[in-house]
């Protein structure tokens, strides 16, 4: 069985989808590892980064999308169409070793969870509805890929901005999670923010199952090119440091590049489309890292 890893971060704009669908490319293409990438965004930006609009609409319209193993959870059909094996893309930009599983610009109604969950809490005679919600966050993305996890080496979830239902399932059910972040300092408050939402995450679930989730590493991208040398990028850092410590920081940062940019225009990943740019060799230096750290 291999690692389940989120990457996330409570704000957005933080290079988050890039890093996830690079650093994926890059454990296939140059370590040999098999690699699932599962889209948990609304705004399918992983899903676009590694296939076509064109294909993405073909697929939706067939329901091989992240929504129907959702739609399974809430209000199951007694004969399903489709099992994951059945959504999950395989060799996506032709790279064996790197799959898809596509996620969908309308993932769940939290309405009919809510009602779901309240249907089951009557049923089972739970008082506290609450105990009910955290069961089915713990065990909702886990259950899903339960099936598949052990066919993988690393199966990286790439979640949504902010702390909705799908976020803190996909943190509960990870080994590790990776924090995207540009030092400016609202991304900073997003990590402070994710960082005492785990704590709370694990709190809430310590009666009933343990949440053991560790923080794998914060990379930072950069806004401009001179922050690297610049005072303000500087007392930046000295906050990151303070609060959690420079190991946890990863060496190897992910530079402006303006190939890792025009590579989503081919939906394709910048490590792909052009090997040689200084983003696609940061994301390779940073694969490396954090195998390391593993």
């Amino acid at each position: 069985m291999g690692y389940v890893i989120a990457t996330a971060n409570m704000k957005g704009g933080v290079g988050k989808t890039t890093i996830t669908v690079n650093l994926a490319t890059c454990l296939a293409k140059n370590h040999g590892k098999r690699v699932l990438v599962l889209d948990l965004d609304s705004q399918i930006s992983a899903t676009l980064s590694l296939m076509s609009p064109l294909e993405f609409a073909k697929r939706r319209k067939t329901r091989k999308t992240f929504r129907y193993l959702i739609d399974q959870v809430i209000t199951p059909e007694p004969n399903p169409k489709f099992a994951i094996h059945d959504i999950v893309q395989s060799k996506v930009c032709n790279l064996p070793g790197l799959d898809l599983l596509p996620g969908d610009i309308d993932l769940y109604d939290e309405f009919v969870v809510s009602e779901m969950l309240h249907q089951q809490s009557v049923a089972l005679g739970e008082q506290d509805f609450e105990t009910v919600w955290n069961r089915f966050e713990r065990v909702l993305i886990n259950n899903i890929l339960k099936p598949v996890r052990d066919e993988y080496d690393f199966i990286l979830l790439d979640c949504a901005p902010g702390y909705n239902l799908l976020t803190r399932s996909a943190l509960a059910c990870s080994d590790f999670y990776i924090l995207p972040a540009k030092p400016e300092p609202l991304s900073v408050v997003g990590i402070q923010l994710l960082e005492r939402r785990i704590g709370q995450l694990k709190d809430s679930h310590e009666h009933e199952a343990k949440i053991d989730i560790k923080m794998l590493g914060i990379v930072f991208s950069m806004s401009s090119a001179n922050l690297l040398t610049g005072r303000y990028y500087k007392q930046v850092m000295h906050r990151v440091v303070e609060d959690f410590g420079v190991d946890k920081i990863c060496k190897n940062q992910i530079p402006v590049d303006v190939n890792v940019a025009k590579a989503v225009d081919s939906f394709m990943p910048a490590v792909l489309m052009n090997p040689q740019s200084p983003g696609s060799k940061a994301f390779l230096q940073l694969a490396q890292e954090l195998l390391e750290k593993l």
